[in-house]
């Protein structure tokens, strides 16, 4: 047992050394909330560095992406515009937020409120609203949008679905 005792004392001391290395690591850290866009403008997002600041998925496109800037000049994110308006209905600043979606017609951030939403889109939380800066035919407004998707009149919903032929 003398012969043991030493040698368990090492493994144990290695075991601690090798646990301390990685909880001290540097993860990669997410962003979901950005202070100081003083500029109110949509930010250059890095991809699967930034996180759904609603479902907290990563945001792996720029397509279907959404900001929301608050007076103060923070500035949240988005990886579907249906997710930004789960959050959105939430806020106590509406009025003065600045909208920010990726436009699909445009592929630039266009503002979020005189924006055009299909209903029928392929989205990462497949809510199916994609962004578009032209209306066309069926397209409904950045209100309208916010209810729909607070209604559960989204693609997600097996009916919803059906009706829209998806």
């Amino acid at each position: 047992m003398n012969k043991i005792l030493p040698f368990l004392t090492v493994i144990t001391l290695i075991v601690v050394i090798i646990l301390v290395f990685i909880t001290n690591s540097n993860p990669k850290r997410m962003i979901v909330v950005q202070d100081n866009n003083h500029t109110k403008e949509a930010l250059e997002i890095e991809l699967n560095n930034y996180k759904d600041s609603q479902c907290g998925m990563t945001i792996e496109t720029t397509k279907h992406s959404a900001q929301v800037v608050s007076p103060e000049g923070k500035t949240w994110f988005f990886d579907d515009t249906g997710c930004l308006a789960l959050w959105y209905s939430n806020i106590k600043f509406k009025d003065d937020a600045i909208v920010w979606v990726f436009s699909n017609d445009t592929n630039k951030y266009i503002n979020g409120k005189k924006a055009w939403y299909s209903k029928t889109d392929q989205t990462p939380m497949a809510h199916g609203f994609g962004a578009y800066k032209n209306e066309k035919m069926g397209m409904i407004s950045f209100n309208e949008m916010i209810i729909k998707v607070n209604n559960n009149e989204t693609l997600r919903n097996p009916i919803i679905k059906k009706q829209l032929g998806k």
